[in-house]
């Protein structure tokens, strides 16, 4: 037909491998960066030195080597290997995996290494029917995933194939895979030294893409002068921030915030709050935290806390972004430099706990109101003192109900010594030394 081409020629070497899959290693020894499981005395390292395989769980971010790993360690054990991608499989599929591994069992006594990678997207009862066939042994599991395997991954699977964590790649690590690029390539990196650091900067961590970004780099034409900061950043993409608002990453950051601003340390709390925006994370998903800060690390040591974050909220609710961010980074300040105490979040749960313990005990009498005239003639609200009538505002009588009242008595709210709460403290030793005068009185 007029016009046509060969499609091929379109796209001439487009079949060559990527770089990171031309260097994935073919041997243990050749994982960089995860020696904590792989050197000889280590779990895994030791698996491999005994010639055992077993079932696991590899727990890690992205380009730390999950998948090399378990190609590698199903290889040397002589099973058959079959990869899986959670995302993309469903029951059916893995159930006809599971029906050819338990025929191969039998026919050959050959096991199966089945690796399922993202194992945290399957549901319950796709996990469930790998449990009898992990149980015997007819197969070998290698999950991979980088989320939190304690929400992720059913306990009754946990418990048959224990959890092994990868680190993500250090700036050494990386480093190491960058010669190994430029072995491959036969030349350097154009790059200046200071340009090579950011190059392991921006990877953050994964292998697999910083060997993304030196292949990007061994295209650029040829004779290439040295790339500055500057220039690199001009030809290459920085890794996007690791964060999924609904996983692992999104919780350890709010986590990590809200630790420094418990810990009173206001660098550390701005440096978690820059990164939770620079990772996508809503400003008012953030403002929530804040307010359960207010209440859970400071409370009524610093009763403007609460009031403070209300009102930077507030704030950037009516200006928006990004000129309500630093509202934002005020309230973060502000609660990172507050006195700090959980008296009051403790006292909560410790009511919660003797509400729980003790039922349904009735308020005392002198505490209900006599609606009628039956409640009138069972003693109900008679006794009551109206405590502005008292001196001192306190009438000293018990509200607690029948067997947590007097000597039995609970202390759930100990105010401590710092900030508002110290006068709270003094204000609670008067009224209590009151209340024991009336009592000896009565």
């Amino acid at each position: 037909m007029a016009g046509s081409v060969n499609d091929a020629s379109l796209f001439d070497g487009a079949a060559e491998r990527p770089l990171a899959e031309r260097l994935r290693p073919d041997s243990i020894g050749g994982i960089v960066g995860q020696d904590h499981l792989l050197a000889p005395d280590k779990p895994i390292g030791r698996l491999v030195a005994a010639g055992r395989m077993t079932s696991m769980i590899l727990w890690g971010p992205a380009g730390t080597g999950k998948t090399t790993l378990a190609s590698i360690l199903a290889r040397q054990s002589g099973m058959v290997f079959v990869r899986l991608s959670a995302v993309m499989s469903g029951l059916p599929e893995l159930r006809k995996i599971l029906d050819a591994a338990a025929d191969r069992r039998r026919g050959s006594g050959r096991n199966t290494v089945l690796f399922v990678d993202e194992i945290h997207h399957w549901r319950t009862n796709q996990q469930d029917a790998l449990l009898p066939y992990v149980e015997d042994g007819t197969i070998i599991l290698i999950g991979a995933t980088t989320e939190n395997v304690g929400f992720e991954v059913r306990d009754a699977l946990l418990s048959r194939a224990p959890v092994y964590r990868l680190n993500r790649l250090t700036p050494e690590a990386l480093e190491r895979l960058a010669q190994r690029a430029e072995d491959d390539a036969g030349r350097l990196l154009p790059l200046t030294g200071d340009a090579r650091l950011l190059l392991a900067e921006m990877a953050d961590g994964d292998g697999r893409y910083l060997l993304t970004m030196c292949a990007d780099l061994f295209d650029l034409p040829g004779g290439h002068e040295q790339l500055g900061c500057d220039g690199l950043l001009a030809v290459v993409q920085r890794r996007a921030v690791a964060h999924d608002k609904s996983g692992d990453a999104h919780h350890a950051l709010l986590s990590a915030l809200q630790k420094s601003v418990r810990g009173s340390d206001p660098q550390s709390s701005l440096y978690w709050l820059a990164r939770l925006l620079k990772a996508g994370e809503p400003p008012k998903a953030i403002f929530r935290r804040l307010a359960v800060m207010a209440t859970e690390e400071i409370g009524l040591s610093d009763p403007q806390a609460i009031i403070h974050t209300a009102s930077c909220a507030a704030i950037f609710e009516r200006i928006g972004e990004p000129e309500g961010l630093p509202a934002l980074a005020q309230c973060v300040a502000y609660l990172a430099t507050a006195v700090k105490s959980n008296a009051v979040y403790s006292a909560f749960h410790a009511a919660m706990d003797i509400a729980e313990r003790t039922g349904a005990l009735p308020p005392p009498k002198h505490l209900i109101n006599a609606s009628n005239r039956t409640m009138r003639d069972q003693g109900f609200k008679a006794g009551y003192v109206y405590d502005h009538d008292c001196e001192h505002a306190f009438s000293g009588q018990e509200f607690m109900p029948e067997g947590l009242g007097g000597p039995a008595r609970p202390t759930l709210y100990a105010p401590n010594e710092r900030g508002n709460e110290r006068e709270i403290g003094k204000r609670m030793r008067f009224w209590n030394s009151l209340r024991e005068k009336l009592r000896a009185a009565r």
